[in-house]
């Protein structure tokens, strides 16, 4: 065997949804090598990919390819009743193509085209379930949604919903279609700010009368009470809140992990709308998103599930988002902080849909009516205007209220209802009084959430400040030394170095305080202002220790957020006053 850069098969797997390639569901896999290694791979690829689907039976399926810098991924679409099998096809396709340029995997020898059919015929044939494509079909017939995954289907959605097991599934005809039906569903993506808009929209829905169902990195929820904690922000989160028999709306928190690794957990089924809030720079590297343009087209996944009389709603102040705008044949909504927006202003004056800020009030145009719906300093979340971040957060949940089917007075209702506390919105801007120190709790973990959060901050009026600061292991370097950059920027006269032991991923103990500590030097901060603690309630008991009336404490927590705010609460409680009195 010819000597040859390496190739490395780093995943395979199913897309269940719409993904980064196509609208439709497949299998992918994901190799990293030398550029001119993939493109001579991808080739490859597609021959042996094209001999083995002809192969198995599967001749009308297609192949795609996604390229980065030091990789690619290589798809087929599939059936939805043989995605299994088809990671099966693609592995053979993948080994298949490597040896006949030469190149070793160290993997098992790759059998011959007919043996592997043998095979892999097999397989999908043990895999295949008409009863599934059934009913599907069924579901496409009669406009409403279907949903599908290892155990169960669904047909409809919410309320309006059916399920069934996978194994045991009725024949479509002794079905009464007339009870199945959808709900309105909204999809919520981008870097910063999702979970914060999909608490607000919960509390829009709710004064709507709706039983709200909602999913987030926080848990799945139905009226406000917890069904499902932890991080529920994928496709299985968007599955159960849409299965779920009271639910009459749903508010998808939809992050990038599950988009790249499954695709939309909605399916192929349409939404009222989807809504991208913001792109900043965080989980670079990861699954060939190494750039801010990667990383949109990532959050943009969300517009495959956007059909008329639906929209995608974009952030107009977002320069990659404007910047993509024109190549999105689709109806579009924006929203602005500023009173006239070069893009927005003309999209208002033909009719389009759009929000803004203009004399400190929120403003929303839909379909040539232009409406005022209430002022900022009434939007608790915004802080009297000073949290331009959910000023924006408000504005992009405005409007997607009003694709859920909300009225203005609904929609004002829930922006006066929504507070940052700990109750209603937990770890976004919590603000404390305790002995004359403000205290603000915040989970901005990134350059961009962190710019946001410590530009509010600026406004509030302090005698001294100090930050508490980390990151997590699973970021790149330049994220975590631009984030410094941007805290140094606020001129703190403390920074607490927090160690994360729980989110180490990968890292040695130690190295990121260490890359933090070494950058805030360069940047000129004095030894004496720069602290170290071994964990972020250590981190807690040092800044307030610190304090002294007077004194704003920016907490950036992660690790230990619950902790953090039930720590907050009893000192609150208590009555804590600062030792520096």
């Amino acid at each position: 065997m010819t000597e040859s850069p390496p190739l490395l098969m780093k995943d395979s797997r199913r897309l269940t949804g719409p993904n980064m390639i196509w609208d439709h569901p497949g299998a992918v896999i994901d190799v990293a090598g030398e550029d001119s290694s993939i493109e001579s791979l991808i080739d490859a690829w597609k021959t042996e990919a094209r001999r083995i689907l002809k192969a198995v039976g599967f001749d009308q399926e297609t192949t795609g390819v996604r390229r980065f810098q030091g990789g690619a991924s290589l798809a087929l679409s599939a059936p939805i009743d043989a995605l299994y099998a088809a990671t099966e096809v693609n592995e053979w396709a993948f080994h298949s193509a490597c040896k006949s340029l030469g190149f070793d995997t160290g993997e098992t020898p790759v059998p011959p085209i007919a043996e592997a059919t043998d095979q892999l015929r097999s397989i999908i044939e043990e895999e295949r379930n008409p009863a599934l494509l059934a009913l599907r079909q069924a579901a496409v017939d009669n406009q409403v949604a279907f949903l599908t995954d290892d155990d169960e289907a669904s047909i409809g959605m919410g309320i309006g919903s059916r399920r069934f097991e996978v194994s045991d599934l009725p024949d479509p005809n002794d079905l009464d279609w007339s009870t199945i039906h959808n709900i309105p569903v909204a999809l919520v993506t981008g870097t910063n700010g999702k979970t914060t808009t999909v608490r607000l929209l919960s509390a829009m829905a709710k004064e709507a009368g709706h039983v709200y169902g909602c999913c987030s990195t926080d848990g799945i929820l139905v009226n406000g009470k917890v069904v499902s904690p932890g991080d529920y922000s994928g496709p299985g989160g968007a599955r159960t809140v849409l299965r779920h028999p009271d639910v009459t709306l749903a508010i998808l928190e939809t992050a990038r992990g599950g988009l790249l690794r499954r695709g939309l957990g909605v399916g192929e089924n349409p939404v009222s709308c989807s809504l991208v809030t913001n792109i900043g720079a965080d989980h670079l590297g990861e699954f060939g998103v190494a750039d801010l343009d990667a990383l949109a087209d990532t959050k943009l996944i969300v517009r495959r599930a956007v059909k008329k009389p639906g929209r995608l709603i974009l952030n107009a102040d977002d320069p990659i988002l404007s910047a993509k705008a024109s190549a999105l044949d689709l109806p579009l909504a924006w929203f602005t902080l500023k009173e006239s927006h070069p893009l927005v202003e003309p999209h208002v004056a033909r009719g389009g849909t759009a929000a803004w800020i203009e004399e400190k009030c929120f403003w929303l145009s839909t379909e040539g009516k232009i409406q005022k719906i209430g002022s900022v300093n009434k939007a608790p979340i915004t802080y009297n205007g000073a949290a331009h971040h959910n000023m924006a957060n408000a504005l992009s949940a405005i409007l997607v209220a009003s694709h859920l089917g909300l009225s203005s007075e609904e929609i004002k209702a829930g922006l006066a209802s929504f507070e940052n506390t700990p109750e209603q919105n937990p770890g976004r801007g919590n603000l404390f009084h305790l002995g004359g120190v403000q205290i603000l709790v915040d989970f901005a973990h990134n350059p961009h959430g962190c710019e946001a959060l410590i530009t509010m901050a600026s406004k509030m009026p302090a005698e001294r400040r100090l930050i508490i600061l980390g990151q997590a292991g699973d970021r790149d370097n330049e994220s975590i030394l631009e984030m410094v950059r941007v805290c140094w920027n606020a001129r703190p006269d403390r920074i607490l170095v927090k160690e994360m032991l729980p989110f180490l991923r990968g890292r040695e103990p130690g190295e990121i305080p260490a890359l933090i500590h070494q950058e805030l030097t360069r940047v000129g901060a004095p030894e004496d202002a720069i602290g170290h603690a071994g964990s972020e309630l250590e981190a807690i008991h040092e800044a307030l220790a610190w304090a002294k009336p007077g004194d704003l404490l920016l907490l950036l927590v992660h690790a230990e957020r619950k902790a953090v705010l039930e720590l907050m609460a009893k000192l609150e409680k208590e009555g804590w006053k600062p030792r520096h009195d």
